[in-house]
């Protein structure tokens, strides 16, 4: 819990926002330092000074700094996430967790995978010699590019251009046998 006042009694940062005298026994001035003006003008922005006050009121003094520190948090977030605050961040760390989990459940699947496929062939090894002894990763191919003729001149230049791109008049069709509009090759 922040200090009521530092050395040269200045306003907290309530009273100091709310242009008001910081009186000794003021409910803000503990978990609202001057040192942090935003954190009561997000407060404030959010919820209201008045708010705030019956807020402060109504609880016991020991959960005066959670209930503070809880409405600071989603003061913030709502500021950057006006529609959805805190709850888009805890969406977005949900379906974190959620990815993460299936990437875990597919790992431990390959491991048990590679585990069989190694005791099947004679080798009793475990899974920390799985971990610990890569299997060779079998050579990727980069997926096919379509190739695409475009007119240009008397001329045709071959760009590659992945499948489905379309491109300018006269493009290489499959369906149209290779030739362009006019009937040429």
């Amino acid at each position: 819990m922040a200090s009521s006042s530092n050395s040269y009694n200045s306003p907290c940062a309530a009273c100091k926002f709310l242009r008001r005298k910081c009186m000794p026994g003021c409910i803000f001035a503990p978990y609202f330092p001057p040192e942090e003006p935003h954190k009561f003008a997000n407060v404030h922005k959010i919820f209201g000074a008045s708010n705030v006050t019956k807020l402060l009121n109504e609880l016991l003094p020991h959960q005066r700094e959670d209930a503070v520190n809880s409405l600071a948090y989603e003061a913030e977030a709502r500021v950057r996430d006006p529609v959805y605050g805190c709850v888009g961040a805890i969406s977005y760390l949900q379906r974190q967790v959620h990815r993460l989990q299936k990437e875990l459940d597919a790992a431990n699947a390959d491991l048990a995978h590679y585990g069989l496929s190694t005791s099947a062939a004679g080798t009793h090894g475990n899974v920390v010699d799985l971990v610990f002894q890569p299997q060779p990763l079998p050579p990727q191919q980069p997926p096919p590019l379509n190739p695409v003729y475009r007119l240009s001149g008397a001329n045709p230049v071959m760009n590659q251009m992945p499948r489905g791109t379309g491109g300018s008049y006269g493009t290489f069709l499959p369906w149209n046998n290779g030739h362009d509009q006019q009937g040429n090759m």
